[in-house]
């Protein structure tokens, strides 16, 4: 397995230069672009879904925990290094995009997501050629039968919701759902469907926070499984429990979101 770990998510708003683009209604506004955008593929669904396809997500925030496996005396440590959300409140997209593809192409990590193969993934290669960037270790890294784009080998991209629904042989349940039935935070007061307001609004700081937040959430799951699976002990799951909330109560009087997470940990685990 990967040395390196990167658990990540990101959100996205609709991008209003491709709708009006698409659309050949160049004197729309953004948010009526954003509006025009949702009726055209409710129209292509015949009424079942707005959601625009992969390519009209223009990505806002990307972020990440780093974790690192470590030799332990009883087998694999995980240590939590870093959570972080990629460039600033005022980054572009191409410099947001940039360093994340940076991270692949300096460290080549695995990739952990929650529905990453279905929607994070294929996004962030889309608006990556948008703005003419590359990255050739994407696809020069391992073998044919594990590498980022092989589906059945999570040793450079671990989809969980791809783990838990064995492949969509059973339900896919939403990060949420599975959260809350492992007694672990999930959505606490803002949704996805927040951040084209928060967008809108010019509250970048508030979209960053929620991921990195639903990072938290997707990185408890994935210890979880690492436990279930035997990839971790008891001993070492708990090890790195405790680092997980020791880096989070460290954090919590400078990112008070994060304060706001373990208080929900917290409630559960006593629950």
């Amino acid at each position: 397995m990967r040395r390196d770990i990167l658990v990540f998510d990101i959100e996205t708003v609709a991008d209003a230069d491709a709708a009006r683009r698409l659309l050949r209604l160049p004197e729309l506004n953004d948010a009526q672009a954003r509006d025009a955008l949702a009726d055209y593929f409710l129209d292509k669904t015949d009424g079942r879904n707005d959601f625009p396809r992969h390519p009209f997500h223009q990505v806002v925030a990307i972020s990440y925990a780093h974790l690192v496996r470590e030799p332990g005396e009883e087998g694999t440590e995980i240590v939590v290094r870093r959570l972080a959300t990629g460039g600033t409140e005022s980054s572009h997209e191409a410099e947001i995009l940039q360093g994340f593809f940076a991270i692949i192409e300096q460290r080549a990590p695995q990739l952990v997501t929650f529905n990453g193969r279905g929607f994070d993934i294929p996004v962030l290669k889309y608006r990556a050629m948008v703005h003419g960037l590359s990255c050739p270790r994407w696809f020069n890294e391992g073998d044919k039968w594990n590498n980022y784009d092989a589906r059945y080998a999570g040793t450079y991209h671990l989809d969980m919701l791809e783990i838990f629904s064995d492949y969509g042989a059973s339900a896919r349940c939403s990060m949420d759902e599975v959260a809350a039935s492992f007694g672990i935070p999930g959505k606490l007061e803002t949704a996805g469907s927040d951040v084209r307001a928060m967008f809108e609004d010019g509250d970048i700081g508030a979209i960053r926070h929620y991921c990195e937040t639903d990072v938290c959430t997707t990185l408890l799951l994935l210890l979880r499984w690492q436990l279930f699976s035997g990839a971790l002990t008891p001993s070492a799951y708990a090890r790195a429990l405790l680092g997980f909330r020791n880096y989070l109560q460290a954090e919590s009087e400078q990112r008070p979101w994060l304060g706001e997470y373990l208080q929900a940990w917290d409630a559960l685990t006593q629950g």
